[in-house]
C-alpha cells in the first residue's frame, strides 16, 4: 500500500466536503497534482476570497459580499412576501430562475431530530421578527419534500398560524425527495405557481 503523507492529508481534507467520499477525494486530489501551479494558485486563491470576502446576510442569511444582500436591498421586490428556505444555496437555485421576485429566509438548515438540529437552532425567531417588521401578507414554505423538510414545513407552519397573513407550501414541480438545489428551472416554476394554502 502507498503511503504518502501529504497525498493522504489532501484526499482527507477534500473528504470533508459534502457529496464527497474518499474515492472521488482522491480523484481530485489527482487531478489537483495534473494542474499547473498557476491553476492551483489561483484555485486556493478564489477559496481565500470566497472565506474573506463573501458572508451570509444580517436580514435573510442568503450570500453577501455587503452586509444585506442584494435581494433584501432591492425595493422593486415584492416585500410582503417571504420564500423560506433551508439553505443559502436554494436562494441561488430560485433566483437564477427568474421566477420569483419576493424576498426570502434562509433558516439556516432544518429541523432533523436524529442529526440533533432542533428549531433553537435554526433561523425561526428572526423570520417572525421580519414577518411583523414588513408586513408580510404571504410566506411562502420552500423547504425540501423529504421527511425533514415536512417536519420543517410543519413547524413553520404552527409558528405562523397566529399570524394574519397566508402560508403557501411549494408544490408538485418538486418530487418527494428530490431537493431544491437538484431542480430545473421549469420544475422550480410549476412548485411556486401550484404552490398550496396549508391550513
Amino acid at each position: 500500500m502507498i503511503k504518502l503523507a501529504d497525498f493522504e492529508r489532501c484526499v482527507f481534507e477534500l473528504s470533508k466536503l459534502p457529496g464527497i467520499g474518499k474515492k472521488t477525494a482522491t480523484r481530485l486530489a489527482l487531478h489537483l497534482l495534473k494542474m499547473t501551479n498557476k491553476d492551483v494558485e489561483s484555485l486556493v486563491n478564489s477559496i481565500n476570497k470566497l472565506k474573506t470576502n463573501i458572508k451570509f446576510c444580517k436580514e435573510c442569511g442568503s450570500l453577501t459580499d455587503k452586509d444585506i444582500c442584494y435581494v433584501c436591498l432591492d425595493e422593486g421586490r415584492d416585500r410582503k412576501t417571504i420564500c423560506v428556505v433551508e439553505e443559502a444555496k436554494d436562494v441561488i437555485i430560485i433566483e437564477n430562475s427568474g421566477i420569483y421576485k419576493g424576498l426570502y429566509h434562509v433558516l439556516g438548515g432544518r429541523i432533523a431530530p436524529l442529526d440533533g438540529i432542533t428549531p433553537d437552532m435554526l433561523s425561526f425567531e428572526k423570520l417572525l421578527n421580519r414577518v411583523g417588521d414588513l408586513g408580510v401578507t404571504e410566506v411562502i414554505i420552500a423547504t425540501n419534500p423529504d421527511v425533514d423538510g415536512e417536519t420543517t414545513a410543519y413547524y413553520l407552519k404552527k409558528l405562523l398560524a397566529d399570524y394574519d397573513i397566508r402560508i403557501t407550501r411549494i408544490a408538485s414541480g418538486l418530487a418527494v425527495g428530490t431537493h431544491i438545489e437538484y431542480s430545473d428551472e421549469f420544475a422550480i416554476l410549476k412548485a411556486l405557481e401550484n404552490r398550496v394554502e396549508l391550513k
